[in-house]
């Protein structure tokens, strides 16, 4: 049978298929547009299958917040151009508007919310593979809870994002620390954040490094406190200089304002992903020579 530009326009409307996707399925489905529509869902969800295991290292950090907190959320696709589509963008906002105000920040729990039209997350997911033709994963989610404090949010780039929570304070000064973060990505908030194990690890390392200068007992404890005194300010984010401001530390800032920081959160795209790094000179030097 004929299939119409009109019946195609339809159906694209409707899946977000490409034009010729939309045609083939209105053919095979004998111009049924529900039965065409239901083709494109069962053929996106073996797309979605066939790319899974594609590596997904680019994509976004989106933000969300309201009077009661905000989440960071990390929707990961394979190139940086696909990173940058507009229909890969409006799915990751939606996406980061639905965690906002969700109860979990379980991703497997998310992809069944209700995305839009009766459609779920995972659905609408599978038809981006499937347009897009990259693989597409929600990786991460974190969150922060305002209870009664200040908070505020940075993204840089589109690719690293920070939340700031603030006991006292201000947005202005909250957004400050988010850059800071972004920046220089302090692992911990104080002192009394950093891990028992951490910290006993470290001072093994610096005992035994103390210990090869041959001093007396004393004065390897004095060594060790004033070097592990030194890492902490390297890794706490009080401890390390402002980066508006190098000549005071981000816990002198604090304490002037009247301010402590509560919590953040801090999402890189792709952190901790095994990237394969392509070499696309040689490939092209090995295509020249027949290889």
């Amino acid at each position: 049978m004929s299939i119409t530009a009109s019946q195609v326009k339809e159906l694209r409307d409707r899946s977000g298929a490409g034009m010729m996707e939309c045609k083939k399925a209105l053919v095979e489905t004998g111009g049924d547009l529900e039965a065409a529509i239901e083709h494109l869902r069962k053929s996106g969800l073996a797309k979605a299958d066939k790319k899974a295991g594609r590596v997904a290292a680019e994509g976004a950090v989106v933000e969300a917040a309201d009077a009661n907190g905000a989440v960071l959320v990390e929707i990961n696709c394979e190139t940086d151009f696909v990173a940058k589509d507009q229909n890969f963008r409006a799915f990751a906002e939606r996406v980061a508007e639905l965690a906002l105000h969700a109860d979990t920040d379980d991703v497997s729990a998310l992809a069944d919310a209700e995305f839009a039209d009766g459609e779920t997350v995972e659905d609408r997911r599978q038809q981006l593979v499937a347009k897009l033709g990259e693989n597409i994963q929600l990786r991460r989610i974190r969150r922060v809870h305002a209870d009664g404090g200040v908070i505020a949010g940075y993204v840089h780039g589109g690719r690293i994002g920070v939340l700031v929570s603030l006991e006292g304070g201000d947005a202005d000064l909250a957004r400050d620390l988010a850059m800071h973060v972004a920046a220089l990505n302090p692992p911990y908030v104080d002192a009394d954040s950093v891990p028992a194990d951490v910290l006993e690890n470290e001072k093994d390392i610096l005992r035994a490094q103390a210990e090869e200068s041959g001093k007396p007992a004393e004065i390897i404890e004095k060594m060790i406190n004033g070097r592990l005194n030194k890492h902490l300010a390297e890794i706490t984010l009080v401890g390390q200089p402002f980066v508006k401001d190098a000549d005071q530390t981000v816990g002198k800032l604090l304490e002037a304002k009247g301010a402590k920081v509560r919590d953040f959160v801090r999402l890189e795209v792709g952190e901790g992903i095994e990237k394969e790094e392509a070499d696309f000179a040689s490939e092209v030097m090995q295509q020249a020579r027949g290889g």
